[in-house]
């Protein structure tokens, strides 16, 4: 008995612990490139999950501007799903346009830029609920599945050990957006920009390389896996309202600085270290769990798991 609690808790951790890491890997992407958190991250991590629901031709509530309304039509899952995290990558290059590159042509000092995305986060928020209400969304469980039943049984005489489908679906998602990204960034050619406009952006842009153009891909992709990542939870738990991300965009904060500001492999690490951690303690405390990890981290390495210490020369 002891065993299997183990073995289920294990998969509880590992599937929040990989929607934690590929959100951190939006707020990475961003920081990787402009040296700045996006805090409409967390927005941007509703927006997702509420396109989906949108899409799938399921109707708003009893609240909101757009009580009782819905799409004259209803895409299948997979589709509903990669439709909402390019929704929400749209409305991050917006953001992006909107709050962060007035500043960035300006020379603005970077506590602005976090200002104004905080301030954009906040707007979202309340036009999520102006639209739509302040009530709770669910998608249909058969419509997530489709023709897999809801749990899983792989008990043995005297072992019981019964593993809900959702979340082995949630992992499995997780683990083939890492393996893309990580493709993307590390063997493609605009991957490959990146990452030069990360180490030095004015040299990048003094051999040609568009900087502006990348900054943009760079904000479409951290919106895009973040909507995802909206959409992997509420498939979970549910949209329990606008503020649904905002607890998510502190733990996202937790995760980039455990596996260390900037690094990608650090963001997956530090993800999954949370996300275990959760899974072995009381619900009560799973919201303090990210930041005791964080600070007991942080007072061993300071620079994070994978972080590597910067060397300043004088």
């Amino acid at each position: 008995m002891q065993a299997t609690l183990i073995f289920q808790q294990i998969v509880n951790g590992l599937a929040i612990g990989s929607v934690y890491a590929i959100f951190a890997l939006g707020y990475t992407l961003v920081f990787s490139i402009l040296g700045i958190i996006n805090f409409a991250h967390g927005a941007v991590f509703t927006l997702g999950a509420y396109f989906t629901y949108m899409l799938l031709g399921s109707p708003v509530g009893f609240n909101g501007l757009l009580a009782q309304q819905r799409l004259p039509f209803g895409l299948p899952f997979l589709a509903a799903v990669i439709g909402g995290g390019v929704l929400a990558g749209l409305v991050n290059i917006l953001i992006e346009r909107v709050a962060f590159r007035p500043l960035r042509m300006r020379g603005a000092d970077s506590l602005l830029t976090l200002v104004s995305s905080l301030g954009v986060a906040v707007a979202l928020v309340n036009l999520i609920q102006y639209l739509v209400g302040a009530e709770a969304y669910s998608y249909p469980s058969n419509v997530i599945l489709g023709g897999l039943p809801v749990s899983i049984n792989l008990s043995v005489p005297g072992q019981p050990l019964v593993l809900r489908t959702v979340q082995i679906v949630i992992f499995i998602v997780s683990m083939v957006i890492l393996v893309v990204l990580t493709y993307f960034i590390n063997y493609t050619r605009t991957g490959k920009a990146l990452r030069a406009v990360a180490e030095d952006a004015t040299t990048a842009n003094l051999l040609g390389i568009n900087t502006d153009r990348l900054i943009w891909i760079t904000f479409f992709v951290s919106g895009f896996i973040g909507g995802i990542a909206g959409t992997l939870v509420a498939m979970s738990v549910g949209i329990t309202g606008p503020y649904f991300g905002i607890s998510f965009g502190l733990k996202g904060l937790a995760v980039i600085v455990l596996g260390g500001l900037g690094n990608i492999p650090g963001a997956v690490v530090g993800g999954l270290v949370i996300g275990m951690a959760e899974a072995f303690v009381p619900s009560q405390f799973k919201d303090a769990v990210a930041f005791v990890v964080l600070f007991i981290v942080l007072i061993l390495r300071p620079q994070g798991i994978l972080g590597r210490t910067l060397v300043q020369k004088v």
